[in-house]
């Protein structure tokens, strides 16, 4: 029975309006990229029939998430994807290689458990932060829970850690209330928002103090020579029950997250002195320096312009809170299963197509920028790349990334493709390069034709953007199919196309104050977590 699955009884009709982006765009305003009539071509007809109707999408995301799970930066779980994806390539005939960049501080996740114990009994919500130390040999361990104070001076701080000793350390603001902010618009008076406001925004600008005084991380070290039993913090993504949980190589600690509520709950008691007391068990394996590197599947051209690359590109590295589904399993995904729709199809590229699935982009991009400097050669010879990392949803936008002879070309590509996957691309021209936040920008500074291809967001930035429910439920597997299909099918224009990708782009940038801002330059990828800031 449908109402036994709401909890009350749903409102008729919805407040919530569908976002213009998950709609087409009209056909009768289309613009020139969208094909008016079918697709002839009869390799554009096989891919669409293999990505749409034999398509693994779906599967293979759901080994990747599921059961192989998060993939921090040179970690076990890592390099169980790399092997995973050579695997698959391997399975279906496709050339595959995992080249080392560097190396990165590798550490695995063991169990995380956190119980007030008193005044009452309550098992928290939260876990380590990635890069955490355990408890003493991963044993529970119990302290009772202290507000980290408002002093004047670091030196302050450093004769208070000896305060610490045997304690759990609050270190972040409170949220005083973690409903959405959409509910709280729409429930709230006018008189009560700008009060809760006005008390969050005087809460965090002390709690920034508190940061700026101690230096955030760095007085981990204190804390540990003090013998604090760790530290405590929240950072609230926006809705009930999501948060933000990063990391730091930089701990010296035992560093937990609660959830926003469970935060709050234990900062309101420690804070009105009513002696909260928590048991933690807290597992990890820190295992030295190990090899961060890129995964490839290439599929060699043939004649011609079998030097020039065509190239996938997608981040497989994600954070540890949860599986890494939109960020950026989905990527990986739609690069692996387009690969395997060309490969099935028997298709002999003109191009060499070459697929990179990076490592250490969360911590600045190191795989692809590490690439980038280690083979010029090959990002010389870069026709295009399709790079995806922002989410589960269908392609609604790209540009061709400020490369001004790149935009009649992408142009002329998506043309030729069904109406079907065009008519929800808002095609944004020459448009600007990026200057960070994914891969593509890596190739970008060095003058190599990279496109990302944004996706309809399904609140990304809100709901699974490094937070702890970025799981397999998120992605829309049909989304995924659809993008697999189409990256499939840009690959195979591009490999055909006879002339090279022209790079000539912008001469400048505007910046947001109105100044011109030169063409990004390329930086070298981290080769270390020595100097991992975070």
């Amino acid at each position: 029975v449908p109402g036994l699955l709401v909890a009350q009884n749903p409102a008729t009709g919805s407040p919530i309006a569908t976002s213009a982006l998950a709609k087409p765009i009209p056909q009768a305003e289309w613009p020139e990229h969208i094909r008016r009539t079918p697709v002839t071509d009869p390799t554009l007809l096989r891919i669409l029939e293999e990505g749409t109707k034999r398509s693994q999408a779906g599967a293979l995301a759901q080994v990747l998430v599921d059961s192989i799970g998060p993939r921090l930066t040179a970690s076990p779980g890592f390099q169980s994807a790399a092997e995973w994806l050579r695997k698959k390539y391997t399975e279906w005939g496709i050339a595959t290689r995992t080249t080392p960049y560097g190396t990165f501080n590798s550490w695995q996740r063991g169990v995380s458990h956190i119980d007030l114990v008193a005044p009452r009994v309550r098992s928290l919500e939260g876990m380590t932060l990635a890069w955490s130390p355990a408890t003493p040999n991963g044993q529970p361990v119990e302290g009772d829970v202290v507000v980290l104070p408002l002093l004047d001076t670091p030196e302050a701080y450093t004769a208070w850690a000896a305060q610490a000793k045997g304690k759990w350390v609050l270190t972040s603001a409170p949220q005083l209330s973690c409903r959405s902010a959409g509910q709280l618009q729409e429930f709230g008076t006018p008189e009560h928002l700008a009060g809760l406001r006005a008390a969050q925004d005087s809460l965090r600008t002390a709690w920034n103090e508190r940061n700026v005084r101690t230096q955030g991380v760095a007085y981990q070290e204190q804390l540990a020579a003090a013998g604090a039993l760790g530290v405590i913090g929240m950072q609230h993504s926006g809705y009930p029950g999501i948060n933000k949980v990063f990391g730091s190589t930089r701990q010296k600690v035992v560093t937990l997250e609660l959830s926003c509520e469970d935060y709050g709950l234990v900062f309101r008691m420690a804070d009105k002195n009513q002696g909260p007391r928590l048991r933690v068990t807290a597992q990890g394996e820190f295992l030295g320096e190990q090899p961060a590197s890129n995964t490839f599947g290439e599929i060699r051209g043939k004649g011609r312009t079998a030097g020039e690359y065509v190239m996938l590109s997608a981040h497989m590295d994600s954070w540890t809170a949860a599986g890494g589904a939109t960020d950026n399993a989905t990527g990986t995904i739609v690069m692996l299963e387009a690969m395997r729709i060309l490969k099935a199809i028997g298709y002999q590229p003109k191009r060499t197509i070459l697929a990179g699935h990076w490592g250490g982009e969360e911590q600045g991009l190191n795989g692809s920028r590490s690439f980038v400097k280690d083979n010029p050669a090959i990002v010389s010879k870069v026709h295009a790349l399709f790079n995806q990392d922002n989410g589960t949803g269908r392609v609604v936008g790209m540009s061709a990334s400020g490369f001004t002879g790149a935009d009649t070309v992408l142009r002329r590509y998506l043309g030729q493709l069904p109406s079907d996957f065009t008519q929800w691309i808002r095609y944004g021209g020459v448009g600007v390069p990026g200057s960070g936040g994914t891969d593509h920008v890596a190739f970008v500074c060095a003058e190599a034709p990279g496109f990302n291809l944004n996706a309809l967001t399904w609140d990304y930035g809100l709901t699974t953007w490094h937070t702890n429910r970025d799981t397999y439920d998120k992605i829309v597997v049909d989304d995924l199919r659809h993008n697999a299909t189409l990256v499939a099918m840009l690959v195979y224009l591009a490999s055909e196309d006879p002339t090279f990708m022209p790079r000539t782009h912008l001469a400048s940038i505007a910046g947001a104050n109105g100044n011109a801002n030169p063409w990004p330059t390329c930086s070298d990828g981290m080769r270390s977590s020595a100097g991992y800031r975070r």
